[in-house]
């Protein structure tokens, strides 16, 4: 086994927290100094932290754009590939390459938190900061939304309660409650027991990024569009099957006045003093999986380059990235860069995962099936890709050459990056060959599929050329609910398909680049404020359950105040 000749890359000798808790962070203003933001227009939260004023922004309207890059990934495994370390580590090294540059990221979800998934920060000596309190309560965003989706629940009930003058159906409210956590418990309930209480129905919880006001939120181009985009809700059908809306039950105004401020984009830090943009958390497997809008469209006018991150692999993240982000805001990303490990690309080659520290060339090489995909499904847009292998100290040298050594065969360049050890210098590569790949302007992005295509179709197109299905299955029931959505006016509409994110089928043991499978529909729900419709494909869970141990049992606070256990 052939062991890296380069003796300078170690882990860091200390965990996460306590790197991030060792760093030097700049006061927010001169963070927002490096962008041009004035303090005016920043309101401050904290010494770190800072929301930027949505009036300013407005003002940046007529500035030329940036450069766009989307850093994704290969279908995840179980010991992570570190796409946000990635992005990280490229916007530091574009940072001290004398760039311009700003990262746009998702807020981090308590469930995943204190559940199985840890953190969302980076890791290493690639992290965003002040990393406790992007991972617990931030600036109260999460908060907001969980609290503005909450009030329409009540008060659709409280509507039941008195007179239900809408004739609104109680067996066909479909406007669940929301809570950040993952609760098992709480998926399918029942309420309304007991006197006084109101009219018993099933009901049930999401998570809170699973939420439509989530969606909506990182959708919205300003407050008037957050407002309209509320009114639009569809929470249920009366008992005639007309639909009816949060304007109808008269909750928009108050929804949107909880989300006043959660609505301006939050500006933190890297441990290197870049700026970053965290605002707004959908789910890649259950929502649309990027950041704000705004938060994106403020980095561009603000800065030459802003790198940004899609949720789970490629298959997920990326394409609900161009086919519904891209499409509705008219963003045209100039490059996107594929995080590789050669851990995950055993794993996809059938190595067990205990056996990841052995080396297995073969693996590696049969593992690359599942970045070729990727790669492709990445061109088919029209988007140039690069693949960033993130290594880890246990790669040999032999299979980090198979993968440059298999994307060469696709004609794709590929940079060895050691970021989480060395910072932005570890990305240095990186940058380079981005900025070069940017620089060529090959870049002509169009979505997959046109948007007077029928939803049908929409679903069978991803699932054929993005997942490489062969059909998809679909019962009356669902045939039936999707042409109804397109006599009501949404046929126009994106599709946002929710599935495992462990596989290209709904069987998320199933690893590698399988191909000929069906994808099966299992429900069909309208966010008609949001703008697309999700496509539930499989088992897949809206609310997810705690692991066997979950990772609250190891966060403790320590006397001095620090926090251990969030990564």
């Amino acid at each position: 086994m052939s062991k890296s000749k380069d003796e300078t890359f170690t882990r860091p000798p200390n965990g996460d927290a306590a790197i991030a808790r060792a760093a030097t962070l700049k006061p927010i203003a001169e963070i927002g100094e490096k962008l041009g933001v004035p303090w005016s227009a920043m309101a401050p939260y904290g010494h770190t932290k800072a929301k930027i004023d949505l009036d300013y922004i407005a003002s940046l309207a007529d500035r030329p754009d940036g450069k766009l890059i989307l850093v994704t990934g290969l279908t995840p495994t179980p010991p992570g590939e570190g796409k946000t370390t990635t992005t990280v580590g490229l916007t530091d090294a574009l940072s001290a390459a004398g760039e311009s540059v700003a990262a746009c990221l998702r807020e981090p979800s308590l469930g995943p938190c204190f559940g199985m998934k840890g953190g969302a920060a980076g890791g290493g000596y690639a992290q965003v900061v002040p990393m406790d309190d992007l991972n617990l309560h931030f600036t109260g965003d999460m908060h907001a939304i969980g609290m503005a989706h909450n009030l329409l629940a009540a008060m659709i009930d409280n509507h039941i309660n008195w007179r239900n003058e809408l004739n609104l159906d109680p067996r066909r409210v479909s406007w669940r409650r929301v809570m950040d956590m993952n609760e098992r418990a709480l998926r399918e309930i029942v309420i309304g027991l007991g006197t006084g209480n109101g009219m018993p129905r099933e009901d049930g919880f999401d998570i809170t990024v699973a939420s439509e006001i989530m969606a909506i939120l990182c959708l919205a181009t300003d407050m008037t569009d957050l407002q309209a985009r509320l009114a639009r809700i569809v929470v249920a059908e009366t008992r005639d099957r007309q639909p009816v809306t949060a304007a109808d039950l008269e909750a928009d105004g108050a929804m949107a006045v909880l989300l006043k401020d959660a609505i301006k984009p939050n500006l933190v830090q890297t441990l290197e003093n870049t700026p970053v943009f965290v605002h707004g958390g959908p789910f890649a497997n259950i929502a649309h999986g990027c950041n704000s809008a705004i938060a994106t469209r403020a980095a561009l006018k603000l800065a030459d380059y802003v790198v940004t991150e899609a949720g789970f692999g490629a298959d997920l993240g990326a394409e609900k990235f161009f086919d519904i982000k891209c499409r509705m805001t008219g963003l045209k990303p100039a490059a996107a860069v594929i995080v590789a490990t050669a851990r995950a690309l055993k794993v996809h080659g059938g190595n067990a995962v205990q056996h990841l520290e052995e080396e297995d060339v073969e693996a590696v090489r049969k593992g690359c099936d599942n970045l070729r995909r990727h790669v492709r499904n990445i061109r088919s847009y029209g988007v140039p890709a690069v693949v960033a292998i993130n290594r880890f100290p246990s790669d040999t040298d032999a299979e980090l050459e198979a993968i440059a050594d298999e994307m060469r065969t696709e004609g794709v360049e590929t940079s060895l990056c050691t970021h989480f050890a060395d910072g932005g210098a570890g990305a240095a590569d990186l940058a380079r060959t981005v900025t070069d790949v940017v620089a060529r302007g090959e870049a002509d992005f169009k979505p997959l599929y046109p948007d007077d295509m029928e939803l049908l179709d929409k679903i069978r197109t991803v699932a054929q050329k993005i997942y490489g299905a062969e059909d998809i299955s679909a019962g009356h029931a669902i045939r039936a609910r999707l042409k109804n959505l397109e006599k009501a006016g949404y046929g126009h509409f994106p599709v946002c398909i929710a599935k495992t994110q462990y596989s290209f089928t709904t069987d998320p043991n199933l690893r590698g680049a399988p191909s000929g499978h069906i994808i099966p529909v299992r429900e069909v729900r309208l966010s008609a404020g949001a703008g697309f419709i999700v496509v539930i494909c499989g088992e897949i869970m809206t609310m997810p359950g705690l692991p066997r141990r979950p990772a609250a049992a190891d966060i403790r606070m320590h006397a001095d105040g620090y926090i251990d256990g969030l990564f």
